[in-house]
């Protein structure tokens, strides 16, 4: 059995799929700080100084009072929020992901129609056939 699981483990496809698991972690990641870190906040200085990460709802207060400054004041002050900047954050760290994806896919799809259409070119040997066959003929 161990030995089976050995054999399972060391396919081709399965190591190429923990390889994808691990870079598509690190891919998320970045794509999460690129929209955190560099495309959110010129957004929200162009729409007024909003940020993002700190949109949302008071459904409940908390043990202290409102007013909060943050998402995070508020839940620590036991509130229920409706965070609905984080949703949009994390709306558009998938559309980037999905984007980048799409990419990947179009390349890949057109380098197999590229193989496809160049026809390979015929053997040496076969080549001489047909000389021989067309020098016979004549």
């Amino acid at each position: 059995m161990l030995k089976e699981f050995k054999e399972f483990a060391m396919r081709g496809n399965v190591v190429d799929m923990a390889v994808g698991i691990i870079i598509g972690a690190a891919f998320g990641k970045i794509v999460e700080s690129l929209v955190k870190d560099l495309i959110m906040p010129p957004i929200g200085l162009l729409l007024g100084k909003v940020d993002f990460a700190n949109l949302f709802v008071v459904l409940r207060e908390g043990t202290t009072m409102g007013p909060y400054l943050s998402v995070d004041a508020a839940q620590k002050a036991g509130a229920v929020t409706f965070n609905y900047g984080t949703f949009i954050n994390t709306c558009i760290s998938f559309i980037i992901v999905a984007f980048a994806v799409f990419l990947l896919i179009r390349t890949i799809n057109r380098m197999k129609r590229a193989e496809e259409a160049a026809p390979a070119a015929p053997a040496e040997d076969i080549v001489l056939l047909r000389e021989i066959r067309d020098a016979l003929k004549k």
